[in-house]
């Protein structure tokens, strides 16, 4: 079984952060880690508050990890800091991580800032580098390239902007837009479109988490990148098909939909 380690933020409804990543590893076949960089007190209507953890503890998660158990992949989350930023990616460099997902996460559903506003550039400088993939969404690659997105055209020259920032390869995710579901795959010479039916649902919640660490998943287990990113993709629709109306807000994704179809725990 492949290892694969979440840096991210704990969501204390278990829809996203660290909570969907360690689901997502383990619906997918492989072994799931966290280091946290921070406490949320969220639920389904919106984010309620964030504590931040030290950098010193978040380095001895990462550095404890990689000291006894093999890491085939890495997704990084919600980081708030410019401090964490840096400390992640002095451990990944020192450890000699592979496999890195950087899914830049900015702002919750409920429009929660998730990223201090200064540490964007050090999300840029330091850990885009590092980044074997980076998933923004079409708000947070707005961010990033200081520009507007609407239309498939513009995701395509977003991602070209995006990659000159340093990263392997860059999805732009365009859930945000209207119509089909068209995710762009770039890696420096060619796009990929991934596309996908829209679900009339409001349950999304963690959905980013949750496709940035399939895809993670996938790596670990020796898929390609584009074959990681299509398998993520149809493993997210499939959990955004099925997904969770808990709470008065935006409910999770079923994580663990396709396994308990077949152990006969679904009946439809």
């Amino acid at each position: 079984m492949k290892n694969v380690l979440t840096i991210a933020g704990s969501d204390s409804c278990g829809g996203a952060g660290i909570q969907a990543d360690l689901k997502t590893f383990s619906a997918l076949g492989t072994y799931g880690m966290s280091a946290i960089t921070a406490v949320t007190a969220q639920n389904t209507t919106g984010v309620f508050m964030v504590k931040e953890l030290d950098v010193e503890t978040v380095a001895a998660q990462i550095n404890c990890i990689y000291d006894d158990i093999e890491v085939h992949a890495v997704k990084i989350g919600m980081v708030s800091s410019s401090e964490i930023i840096e400390t992640i990616g002095r451990c990944l460099m020192e450890k000699g991580a592979r496999n890195i997902v950087v899914d830049p996460v900015m702002v919750s559903k409920s429009k929660y800032k998730l990223l201090r506003p200064e540490a964007c550039a050090a999300l840029v400088k330091v850990l885009l580098p590092l980044a074997d993939v980076v998933t923004p969404n079409i708000p947070e690659a707005e961010e990033l390239i200081k520009g507007s997105i609407g239309t498939v055209e513009d995701m395509k020259q977003a991602a070209r902007e995006i990659y000159d920032m340093g990263p392997k390869n860059v999805i732009i995710k365009g859930g945000h837009l209207a119509g089909d579901a068209v995710d762009v795959l770039y890696d420096g010479r060619r796009m990929v479109l991934f596309e996908g039916p829209r679900i009339a649902t409001r349950n999304t919640h963690g959905t980013g988490c949750t496709f940035s660490s399939a895809i993670a998943a996938y790596l670990a287990r020796g898929y390609a990148m584009k074959e990681a990113v299509g398998a993520a993709k149809e493993y997210i629709t499939t959990a955004i098909a099925h997904s969770l109306a808990l709470g008065r807000g935006a409910g999770p994704t079923h994580h663990f939909y396709s396994l308990y179809k077949k152990a006969g725990l679904i009946h439809e």
